[in-house]
């Protein structure tokens, strides 16, 4: 009670640990130098079997709302922060440790993790970075060299797996539910809701400290009586309105690739708006707007592919409520936060697609139907939008050669069908064509937007099932391949192409991989 925190040092048993993979990249973002990837003691660093110098672990308390419900606290049951770095740029990296051992907060649960999920984590961590998706990174990929029992389909045949840790590495790891706990509980705890956002203000949201009244940042809220939110008279109103935006922007770019995050709890909702706690997510092969990669989801679908838009404004409302609650915020500016982030949100889905597609200009009843066509087709997102940038825009193509660039991904197609696409590509062409770009800088464009290769399901279970056997060159591979994304790879096609039969039985780790 009337903590955020607890003190906590990691616990997990190591034998041996072995350093599967890690970032490069992210080793910059704090001015790591890239040999201490060689030193013998990393692994032992990075599990937490050796202690950090300078380093004060804890794990957070925070509560959420889990498919709509309030679950109380809730809490990193096994992640363990190990601290904050600053690198030489004054910005500030916190390196968090998931699968070290139990929490405070673990409740019934041991605190450790699996090389499987550990493995889609570090993985999605980076392939969303280069995506240029908001994201939580991940510096390393450790195993712990101690099995660890596992009912992964929760139907009574538990089983041993190797245990892992990964590093990582955001700015704050503060949620949506780290505010939620304190509003929760009364009188007492609301001072905390307000000393945690002056924390975040100072540390993560500087330029919302440094307001003024000089900025003019009022706006009318649309309501009968015309009043106005002056987002420089409350800072916190204008904190409120960044993380609305945020999210909104984040959430907007998951929908342009084709993410289903899987578990859009509330606990599960960063302030900076990065996406972050990779469990049981997938990126849509066959285009299905119910799609959802979580089992747990299946009976109401709440957070399936198509309504992962109004959840994230869900999400907002019940933060909003905890702020006001706290006599933070009031209720006009609790309505124009989550107002801006509708705005926001459709603001940039328009632009997204319209980018995808490669239009001068946004065009709602081209876009709708093309996606209809997707649906009832079970059209691959990823590849269609790729092979979408092949079509010329040329009016006088003969109908009978107008599918020709997409006949990689208009598969087993009736004539009906054939026919709602030729119409559909022909409206498509004339906006081409109107817009005066040549085809190959437009294609050049599209193929900057539409990446050839996401991280499917399947590609995850591969470089899985060679790591359990003690092969991690496929996980390292797909790691240098998801660092480019939006380059072709000569050689390396198979890695776009669409799931395998296999890739839809029982045991393929596609479903609820959050253990």
């Amino acid at each position: 009670m009337h903590a955020c925190y607890t003190k906590v040092l990691p616990s997990a048993e190591v034998e041996n640990p072995e350093l599967v993979a890690w970032s490069d990249s992210v080793a910059d973002l704090f001015d790591l130098d890239l040999k201490e990837f060689e030193r013998p003691d990393f692994p032992l660093l990075f599990s937490g079997a050796s202690p950090l110098v300078g380093a004060l672990p804890y794990a957070q308390c925070y509560g959420g709302h889990q498919f709509g419900m309030w679950a109380g606290q809730l809490g990193d049951g096994r992640a363990i922060t190990l601290g904050e770095v600053v690198n030489s740029k004054s910005e500030r990296w916190e390196l968090q440790l998931k699968g070290a051992g139990r929490t405070p907060y673990s409740r019934f649960a041991d605190g450790l993790a699996v090389l499987r999920s550990s493995i889609r984590e570090f993985l999605c961590s980076e392939a969303m970075h280069s995506l240029g998706i908001p994201t939580t990174r991940a510096l390393s990929l450790v195993t712990t060299g101690k099995n660890v029992t596992r009912d992964m389909f929760y139907d009574g045949n538990a089983k041993e797996e190797p245990g892992a840790i990964v590093c990582r590495v955001a700015p704050t790891f503060l949620r949506f539910g780290s505010y939620q706990i304190h509003a929760s509980r009364g009188k007492e705890d609301l001072e905390i809701v307000r000393a945690l956002a002056d924390y975040a203000i100072r540390h993560h949201f500087p330029h919302i400290e440094n307001m003024n009244k000089s900025e003019g940042l009022s706006f009318s809220t649309g309501d009968e009586d015309h009043s106005v939110v002056d987002l420089t008279s409350n800072k916190y109103a204008a904190w409120t309105v960044e993380i609305a935006e945020r999210t909104a922007s984040m959430i907007a770019s998951w929908q342009g690739v084709g993410f289903t995050h899987g578990v859009m709890n509330t606990d599960n909702m960063s302030i900076l708006g990065l996406t972050i706690d990779y469990g049981p997510f997938g990126f849509l092969d066959a285009f299905d707007p119910s799609f959802t990669p979580n089992t747990t989801d299946l009976p109401g679908r709440r957070y399936c592919f198509a309504n992962q838009p109004d959840i994230g404004l869900w999400n907002i409302a019940q933060f909003t409520a905890t702020l006001s609650t706290a006599k933070l915020i009031d209720n006009k500016e609790a309505d124009y936060a989550m107002e801006r982030y509708g705005n926001k949100f459709m603001d940039e889905y328009q632009a997204m697609m319209t980018r995808k597609l490669g239009l001068p200009k946004y065009n709602k009843q081209l876009i709708s139907k093309l996606l209809n066509n997707m649906a009832v087709d079970k059209v691959d997102y990823t590849n269609f939008f790729r092979l979408l940038s092949n079509v010329k825009a040329d009016p006088n193509i003969p109908e009978d050669e107008l599918l020709v660039p997409l006949k990689a991904v208009l598969l087993d197609i009736g004539q009906e069908r054939k026919e709602a696409w030729i119409s559909w590509v022909q409206t498509y062409v004339h906006e081409l064509a109107a817009s005066g770009i040549s085809d190959e800088q437009r294609k050049a464009q599209m193929d900057s937007v539409n990446p050839k290769y996401v991280l499917r399901n399947y590609l995850c279970q591969t470089a899985i099932d060679a790591a359990e056997q003690g092969d991690y060159s496929e996980v390292r591979r797909l790691l240098k391949l998801m660092e480019r994304p939006y380059d072709e790879h000569p050689g390396m096609e198979k890695y776009a192409r669409l799931p395998p039969a296999w890739a839809y039985r029982p045991g393929v780790c596609m479903l609820s991989c959050s253990s």
